[in-house]
């Protein structure tokens, strides 16, 4: 790799790494497995670096995927002591920061494969097809998915009297575009699929 191309790597690291690491994180809710999934995705873009055209979607299809199977390395399946407190989300006085832990633990209660199925398609804000391509499989599979994550994710949201909205492009679930927002205790559209 030459000195520019090294140089527009460093750059693209630079202003994509936090972004990266929040999207793994909401995939597979473990700070230091999406630290370890952008990493791998980031050296095997680094590799590639040359020959990729579109590295911001070759990075995100990377890091979306070492995060759905970096829960299945063998050292990840040795749990430390520390693993077992719960995280404890403290109230916000806006409300924003509370109902955002509350939807990232009601998340942790998707299924990875769906979680990562509603990650892309309404926090990412990535159509079917595209969600499709960087999953790998069928359109049908990610509505499906979609489905079955949504509904799983309201009856967890239920038990805490939340409700999701949807709106296009609203950003008020992570710094990420989206289509979700969180309500506490106010019940009005559905999310939809497109």
């Amino acid at each position: 790799m030459g000195a520019e191309d090294a140089d527009e790597f460093r750059e693209f690291v630079r202003g994509r790494f936090e972004p990266l690491r929040a999207l793994a994180y909401v995939t597979c809710g473990d700070w230091q497995a999406a630290e370890d999934a952008v990493a791998g995705a980031l050296a095997k873009l680094y590799l590639r670096w040359g020959k990729v055209s579109a590295p911001d979607a070759y990075a995100r299809t990377m890091v979306v995927r070492a995060a759905i199977h970096e829960k299945r390395r063998p050292w990840r399946r040795e749990r430390a002591v520390g693993d077992a407190l719960p995280d404890v989300a403290g109230p916000d006085p806006s409300g924003r920061v509370d109902d955002r832990l509350r939807l990232t633990a009601a998340l942790s209660h998707v299924p990875k494969r769906q979680r990562a199925v509603l990650v892309l398609r309404f926090l990412e804000g990535l159509s079917v097809e595209e969600t499709a391509e960087i999953l790998g499989c069928r359109p049908g599979t990610v509505k499906s998915q979609s489905a079955r994550g949504l509904d799983t994710l309201r009856a967890v949201l239920a038990a805490e009297d939340i409700t999701l909205h949807a709106y296009e492009g609203n950003g008020n679930v992570l710094r990420h575009s989206g289509r979700l927002e969180v309500g506490a205790g106010r019940r009005t559209g559905a999310v939809h699929d497109d």
